[in-house]
This record gives C-alpha cells, sequence and structure tokens, in this order.
C-alpha cells in the first residue's frame, strides 16, 4: 500500500477531487482511503510514486510521500 500526505485539503471537496484524481492514475487498483483530518491518501496497487504525486498536485494540492 502506497501512502501520500497530502496538504491544502480544506472539505470534502477536496477529498473527492484527489480521489477521484488518484484513481485515474495507471496502475491504482483501489484508493482506500483519502482522510481530511490527517491529510493522508491510502492507495492500493502498483502505480508510479511519481504518477500519484503528479495527479494530486495537478488538482492544486502539495503531495508527499507519507
Amino acid at each position: 500500500m502506497t501512502e501520500l500526505k497530502i496538504e491544502g485539503m480544506s472539505c470534502q471537496h477536496c477529498v473527492a477531487a484527489v480521489n477521484e484524481a488518484l484513481a485515474e492514475v495507471n496502475g491504482v487498483e483501489r484508493v482506500v482511503d483519502v482522510d481530511l483530518n490527517s491529510g493522508i491518501a491510502k492507495i492500493e496497487g502498483d502505480a508510479d510514486t511519481e504518477e500519484l504525486l503528479a495527479a494530486v498536485r495537478e488538482e492544486g494540492y502539495e503531495a508527499t510521500m507519507a
């Protein structure tokens, strides 16, 4: 499982946008959770980490490995 730290989310709309962006990355089997309070996103699959980070950044949020 891959975990990302997402910064800049402030509401459930943000969570939904990040969730959708991550789900569209090649290799993602399932977005397990995007938690607004902790800012942690958990992803299952063999997606490239850089592609995951780029997808989140394209939505306007900062992302790093957790």
